[in-house]
């Protein structure tokens, strides 16, 4: 089975995570943290720099690593490193990418139909919400 590391950016602002509506492929439709695929040479890190700048326009001031996904899908394995991220001053979310864009709050986390990948990852978001927004209580 084929393998696929992605770099996944959970941007958080003003008690609120940024959530896409995926608008191509077999998972049109469903719902992920913006990201991608990391080329070649690349580190995670630089692969969620330049797939957010890409596809929302903004550029990241605040990055740190929160956790790995390993997900088997029918036709290939994704291994997906996650991120908190920020918004560098002044940024404003051009999302052409995406179907919707929506900020979702604590509340709102399952009020969309995430990608089967992201599920385990937006429970525990639920549970450690305080963490994101304040990294001082890990």
């Amino acid at each position: 089975m084929r393998s696929i590391n992605v770099a996944a950016a959970i941007i958080q602002h003003e008690g609120h995570i940024y959530a896409a509506q995926r608008g191509y492929g077999p998972f049109s439709g469903g719902w992920e943290f913006p990201g991608g695929k990391l080329e070649e040479g690349e580190t995670s890190e630089q692969a969620l720099k330049r797939e957010v700048l890409e596809e929302l326009g903004v550029v990241l001031s605040t990055i740190w690593y929160l956790d790995s996904i390993e997900y088997d899908y029918p036709d290939f394995h994704l291994h997906m490193d996650c991120f908190v991220c920020e918004l560098a001053p002044g940024s404003v979310l051009a999302d052409e990418e995406h179907l919707e864009g929506r900020w979702l709050s604590r509340e709102d986390l399952l009020s969309v139909d995430w990608l089967p990948a992201d599920r385990d990852l937006v429970a525990r978001l639920g549970v450690m919400w305080d963490a994101i927004f304040d990294p001082s209580h890990l």
